[in-house]
């Protein structure tokens, strides 16, 4: 056994853990298909978002992880529910009055309001693929509308229809009792009109696999539940779809955990084992409230990829899923500076440490160096204090501090310092805020100015965070209100960087005249 292998068996990274509960369904007997199923889903009724990312990476993660501990085979199927019908006309497409004529038709029934494609969901689907493919996701795409009309389902239908009464049992305990006298599990696509119909049965054949209802004009119809003529409910269809597909995993936001059991009974009712599930809290906005698309609270995968690259994203997504956690624009600078720090730390790591480690389920095991000299709070600071507008402004300094590191060499800074020149004029330079020093205050940035004026030892992070630490030791208790002045003073802002730090990147010659600045007024 590897070292990664024995240490994965081990590791309380969440990845691992529910790699091992997936492992154990097979602990006595491998998959009579031949593989482990992880699957996915989604609903194409609008664009991918910031939640499709983190379920689909979320999913691979623990993947990977399988396949570090087991040598059995993985799929991973992104199952789209295109033959839902259109329930309402989306605000953001061209051609809404069209679109309007198609509601309650099945997704890929409706035509595409942008004439790229053959319909609409065919449209949002190739909206989805390209998505998944920009970030490298390595899954297999299964059409809901393929998967009913080709017959791949029309196996559990038949097992649904013979077993309604039992489905229906474990569905109408969920209902409401108004609910509960017009329910069924199936679900007609009106021979003629194409629309999804939500109608009571008057009777399902299980022998013959039909339904019979009258539809909203009262006319009786008899149809087969094979070959795409009827779906199933999505609670239903969530279930039976596993026992189609024989799925082992699937995860799904805390919005879905209550209807856990749903799924389970129906799976088990159609005579398969319901697959390892894991629940992950929701996202929240900068208000506390719950992220939503239509909403559009929150902060979009475009708005992040504006100022940080995508694995700082895979780190955010990776940290405490089972915790609700704020996903607004605050969080991207810590989230770049903790993404990077595990970089540099997974060098010098054991097996057991670097299993623990978030960058190698980012990675795949296949972890990159970190180039990034400056921290990107580091970049933020610098941007504000020279007002810069540009990253070449910022690489002026990153040259005199790092002669070494230049766009070629370090890929990841050079990106860095243009997401901090972007995040700097959409956050920081709106929000700054500079403040006079008090009289204890001016006194000790005096002392500071003079000291570096006078300093001529190396351009040391450490050596320079000594004389700021030494100003502040004899005035300030306790001593953090010594650099919350320094931020607020110099800054305009409520928290900043090790002092030393900047001091040495932003040059001692340029803050002394910072200092001068503020002591003469010209920055409150």
């Amino acid at each position: 056994m590897s070292d990664l292998r024995e240490a994965a068996m081990n590791s309380k990274a969440w990845p691992f853990e529910e790699a091992r509960r997936v492992l154990k369904r097979y602990e006595k007997t491998p998959p009579e298909k031949g593989h482990v199923l992880f699957e996915t889903g989604y609903g194409p009724s609008g664009l991918p978002h910031i939640g499709t990312f983190g379920e689909v990476l979320r999913t691979t993660m623990i993947r990977r992880a399988f396949e570090v501990i087991s040598d059995i085979p993985t799929r991973l199927i992104c199952f789209s529910d295109d033959l839902d019908g259109m329930r309402k006309v989306p605000g953001n497409v061209p051609d809404r009055e069209m679109l309007a004529e198609h509601l309650q038709k099945p997704l890929t029934s409706v035509p595409d309001p942008f004439g790229t494609h053959a319909s609409f969901g065919a449209h949002n689907n190739a909206m989805l693929r390209r998505f998944l493919d920009t970030f490298g996701f390595e899954y297999e795409f299964v059409s809901a509308t393929e998967f009913y009309r080709s017959g791949q389902f029309d196996e559990v239908l038949l097992r649904a229809a013979a077993r309604y009464d039992d489905i229906m049992k474990i569905m109408l305990k969920s209902l409401r009792e108004e609910r509960q006298q017009t329910y069924s599990i199936f679900l007609p696509i009106h021979p003629e009109t194409g629309r999804v119909l939500y109608v009571p049965m008057k009777h399902v054949d299980g022998a013959r696999g039909e339904i019979t209802f009258d539809d909203e004009q009262g006319r009786e119809w008899t149809l087969p539940v094979t070959g795409g003529r009827v779906k199933l409910q999505w609670k239903p269809d969530f279930g039976a779809r596993w026992a189609a597909l024989g799925v082992d995993f699937e995860m799904y936001g805390k919005d879905h955990s209550t209807n856990t059991p749903i799924y389970d009974g129906i799976c088990r009712a159609l005579g398969m084992r319901p697959p390892e599930h894991f629940t992950y809290e929701l996202f929240l906005d900068e208000s506390g409230q719950k992220i939503s698309k239509s909403s559009g609270n929150g902060i979009s995968i475009d708005e992040w990829l504006r100022y940080a690259a995508t694995e700082s994203l895979s780190y955010f997504m990776y940290q405490k899923p089972k915790t609700a956690k704020r996903l607004h624009f605050d969080v991207i600078p810590k989230a770049v500076d903790e993404y990077h720090q595990q970089l540099r730390a997974y060098a010098g790591q054991d097996a057991a440490q670097r299993a623990a480690n978030p960058v190698h389920h980012i990675h795949n095991g296949d972890v990159p160096q970190s180039r990034m000299v400056v921290p990107f709070s580091m970049l933020l600071n610098l941007a504000s204090v020279s007002a810069a507008h540009d990253k070449e402004t910022l690489w002026g300094f990153i040259r005199r501090y790092a002669p070494e590191a230049n766009a070629a060499t370090h890929p990841d800074l050079d990106a860095a310092a243009g997401g901090a020149v972007r995040y700097y004029e959409d956050f920081v330079a709106p929000a700054k805020v500079y403040r006079a020093p008090t009289d204890l205050e001016r006194e000790a940035l005096t002392d500071l100015r003079d000291q570096l004026e006078a300093y001529d030892g190396p351009t040391d992070d450490e050596a320079l965070q000594s004389i700021v630490y030494a100003v502040g030791r004899d005035r300030f208790d306790p001593l953090r209100d010594w650099f919350k002045a320094l931020y607020e003073v110099l800054l305009g802002a409520s928290q900043g960087p090790r002092f030393g730090g900047f001091i040495a990147l932003y040059g001692v010659a340029e803050t002394v005249a910072l200092i001068d600045r503020a002591l003469a007024g010209e920055l409150a």
